[in-house]
């Protein structure tokens, strides 16, 4: 089967199935450091009837080169979203989490406006269940919320698996690093893609924001993109890299997610062996998050 086969509009959908949609806000400034203690434990911390309101938002920008020619996807989200502790579950936090407004907006070179409809997702909640440490346990009711996006039934799962940053489950001071790591798999009616992200985060120091003592932690980020796909009926196979950088800010004493900004640039290939070629693909993403309220 010949390459010239495959429609732009094929691979518009393909852009999107393999784009990674981040969610997120960000903007406060920070006010003068505060005194550094020795070492600090950091541990979340949701008593019964706290909420937290979120806002967040993404941009992303996909590059396909396909028997020459260039095919640019990009790609912004906002959305705003409460979490509510509903007390303990086991050892772990068990939280309510409403959808207050969902909103993304994609344009591809080659079919233009191809934004999805997400008025059946905003208004919805589910429970999840996070640990202490920022593990997400339990995000099966994410899972149970889709939507569609070019042909595709996609779900909510991917966007709150890793929205909680991991952390260290030990006493720290200034200087000291941990490691962390996470998985997300995307799964569509064509595409089943895995990401593997593992992290270095460190402790660089402390900043008050709105008021709240926070622990500044730096995170470098490094990830492996694999999956499998079919479009046309040829078979696909995605490999690929990503490197990112994120900022984050954890109030100490409230034991609360304030705010965080992330960058990452991704390599993949997607092969296509019927065709006998390999396809390039740059992707360039980054995301903000901000707690408004507590």
């Amino acid at each position: 089967m010949r390459m010239s086969q495959l429609s732009r509009t094929r691979f518009a959908r393909l852009a999107l199935a393999v784009g990674t949609a981040a969610i997120l806000i960000l903007t406060v400034s920070a006010a003068p450091k505060p005194a550094a203690p020795a070492t600090t434990v950091l541990e979340y911390k949701m008593p019964a009837g706290r909420a937290l309101t979120y806002q967040g938002k993404s941009e992303e920008a996909q590059v396909m080169e396909i028997q020459g020619q260039s095919m640019e996807t990009h790609t912004t989200g906002t959305n705003t979203f409460t979490f509510k502790a509903k007390g303990p579950k086991d050892k772990n936090l068990l939280l309510g989490v409403s959808l207050d407004d969902v909103a993304v907006t994609v344009t591809s070179s080659a079919q233009g406006d191809m934004s999805p409809d997400m008025s059946s997702v905003k208004g919805k909640s589910f429970d999840m269940v996070l640990s202490p440490l920022g593990s997400e346990v339990d995000v099966s009711g994410a899972e149970a919320i889709s939507y569609s996006m070019a042909g595709e039934t996609r779900n909510l799962g991917s966007a709150f698996k890793t929205f909680f940053p991991d952390l260290a489950g030990k006493p720290v001071k200034i200087g000291d690093t941990w490691p962390s790591s996470s998985s997300v798999e995307e799964k569509t009616g064509s595409m089943d893609i895995k990401v593997d992200l593992q992290n270095v985060n460190t402790l660089q120091g402390f900043e008050t924001v709105d008021g709240m003592e926070c622990a500044r932690i730096s995170s470098d980020v490094t990830g492996t993109i694999t999956g499998t796909g079919n479009q046309g009926g040829m078979d696909l196979t995605f490999s690929g890299t990503s490197k990112g950088k994120d900022i984050w800010y954890f109030a100490v004493k409230e034991g609360i997610y304030v705010k965080g900004n992330s960058e990452s640039t991704t390599q993949l290939s997607i092969d296509v062996p019927a065709a006998g070629m390999s396809i390039p693909a740059t992707q360039t993403s980054k995301s903000e998050v901000k707690l408004t309220s507590h």
